[in-house]
């Protein structure tokens, strides 16, 4: 597989430029591997760095964009993994929220707390919810085992949703 490395430096001070960069690099789907960053080779990402370049260059720092293969398969198969952990990670909180959205489902229907801004509240962490799943997707390069667990727990928090909204909507038609 053909990986982009990239590496840069800034100064210590101010931090706000380092975690700007790092976070741009998160949202790109890079993963910090032995001191560098790796992702899978495309011209978009590549792009993408170059502009990073020009922010960190702006920011008084250095960079250094390389474009390469693994010479060993033991190294591709540990960036690899580093890559399959990173989007698992990502899975893992994405599924534990859907968890904590079915149990905040669960205490409005035990509660009784059926009225409409409950469901609009509810519908918009739904949103969220599904918007990270693209965010996470969009990164998923290699398709991590925890997509298909992730995608079912939105699917669910879906029906959870739809089945809740239904309710409320016949307890307030009742009153």
């Amino acid at each position: 597989m053909k990986w982009i490395f990239f590496s840069y430096s800034l100064p210590a001070k101010p931090s706000r430029p380092r975690v700007y960069i790092w976070r741009r690099l998160k949202k790109l789907g890079a993963v910090n591997y032995q001191s560098l960053w790796v992702l899978p080779y495309s011209p978009e990402r590549v792009n993408e760095l170059k502009r990073l370049m020009k922010d960190i260059e702006e920011f008084k720092g250095e960079s250094l964009l390389l474009d390469g293969k693994a010479l060993d398969r033991t190294q591709e198969e540990q960036i690899t993994g580093a890559f399959l952990q990173s989007r698992n990670e990502d899975y893992q909180e994405l599924i534990k929220k859907c968890d904590d959205f079915l149990k905040e489902i669960e205490n409005e229907i035990r509660n009784e707390n059926l009225i409409f801004a409950e469901v609009e509240e509810n519908e918009d962490e739904l949103e969220k919810l599904k918007q990270w799943q693209k965010k996470i997707e969009k990164r998923d390069f290699l398709g991590a085992p925890l997509r298909k667990t992730a995608m079912e727990k939105i699917k669910q928090c879906e029906k959870v949703f739809e089945d809740f909204a239904s309710r409320v909507y016949e307890f307030q038609k009742s009153r």
